[in-house]
């Protein structure tokens, strides 16, 4: 249980009659090297494949659900195209930079059951929530600017970084990119 996050390429694969043989496309679904009879090639519209998968980091979350949701968080699809991850990769990029130049600090913060421990956080933790906030959610995770929270940007620049870098490779060579759709569960 909690935040699950998924972003997932949808590529459109469905054949006509009136395309040439060189632009239909021949999709088999095999289990076990023989081909699945519940699944019917004919019928198949879409691909989806999920290109990345976050647990817990609500900041990211946050940001899917303001700029591609309209602020609407009710686990729905939502639309993704390629400006919005360039955005997003901007903006964890300069998150990433504050970070690495921000020292770490203790912080005593309040656990369950109103038990106090103490935690390291990042020292510039108002700056970083001005460009990635973090939200509080049930079973969302943590809301401190932490090391997990850091690994999750480094982590997300990556996947941002890769995605971009296959987009304009397909672009080159003529093949289609597909469409990007965020979705999580909680």
């Amino acid at each position: 249980m909690g935040l699950d996050m998924y972003l997932s390429k949808k590529t459109y694969v469905k054949n006509w009659e009136h395309q040439s043989p060189e632009h239909q496309h021949q999709i088999t679904v095999l289990k076990g090297g023989k081909p699945r009879q519940d699944i019917k090639p004919e019928r198949i519209s879409y691909i989806e494949e999920e290109v990345a998968y976050w647990r817990k980091f609500n900041a990211l979350h946050a940001w899917f659900v303001e700029n591609c949701g309209g602020g609407e968080d009710t686990c729905q699809e939502m639309y993704v195209d390629e400006e919005k991850i360039k955005e997003i990769l901007g903006i964890l990029k300069e998150v990433k930079e504050i970070l690495d130049n921000s020292k770490k600090i203790k912080k005593v913060v309040t656990g369950f059951g109103g038990t106090k421990f103490e935690i390291e956080v990042y020292e510039d933790e108002e700056k970083i929530m001005e460009h990635l906030p973090t939200q509080s959610g049930f079973f969302f995770g943590g809301t401190e600017i932490d090391e997990y929270y850091k690994d999750e940007v480094i982590n997300s620049i990556e996947v941002f970084e890769v995605l971009l870098e296959e987009l304009e490779e397909h672009r080159r060579n003529g093949i289609p990119t597909g469409d990007f759709y965020y979705q999580a569960s909680w």
